[in-house]
């Protein structure tokens, strides 16, 4: 689980106003080894300072943020074997990402495939293990810890072909 501090105002000095686990978190039955944190939020152009004390990820929804919103998500992927175990059951994974990743399970392609697009510009950031980026013309990168892939809305499917989780860190930037 991410352990998230949040820094707020109070009388003129700056405290820590949450130091805890995050509750957006899912790990998903049907999926396993998938898990979502999402960790942040914001609705407006200009989010309104002193932060008020509010969790903005809780209820909010659709992980896609509108134009100018922005969300922190983190997720792990399993390795790609686990979706491609006889008994993966594909249906009960989208209902499980509709219900858990709303706004962004719509995006996928109805094929199974993995391929998604939205209006974001994304900042992504792979924290531990590896992950292969794939896009639509065929072109494949593979990325490690510390690696940065800065997505402007295109077409493009995440992979685990290592036999390791993966952990990335993703800014999502409406657009």
């Amino acid at each position: 689980m991410v352990r998230r501090v949040v820094t707020a105002e109070r009388n003129g000095k700056s405290v820590v106003v949450a130091d805890a686990q995050v509750a957006n978190t899912h790990d998903y039955k049907s999926v396993p080894g998938f898990q979502t944190t999402l960790a942040w939020a914001t609705t407006q152009a200009v989010p309104t300072l002193p932060f008020d004390g509010r969790d903005p990820a809780v209820g909010i929804e659709s992980v896609v943020p509108s134009p100018h919103g922005t969300r922190l998500i983190v997720v792990q992927f399993p390795p790609d074997s686990v979706m491609a175990a006889p008994d993966f059951d594909g249906a009960a994974a989208g209902a499980e990402y509709a219900q858990h990743l709303p706004g962004l399970a719509e995006t996928f392609d109805a094929d199974g495939s993995g391929f998604h697009r939205t209006s974001t510009v994304d900042y992504d950031v792979i924290l531990s293990g590896e992950l292969w980026l794939e896009l639509d013309d065929g072109e494949v990168r593979r990325l490690k810890a510390g690696d940065i892939v800065i997505q402007n809305g295109t077409r493009h499917a995440w992979r685990n072909r290592s036999e390791q989780p993966a952990v990335m860190l993703s800014v999502l930037i409406g657009a």
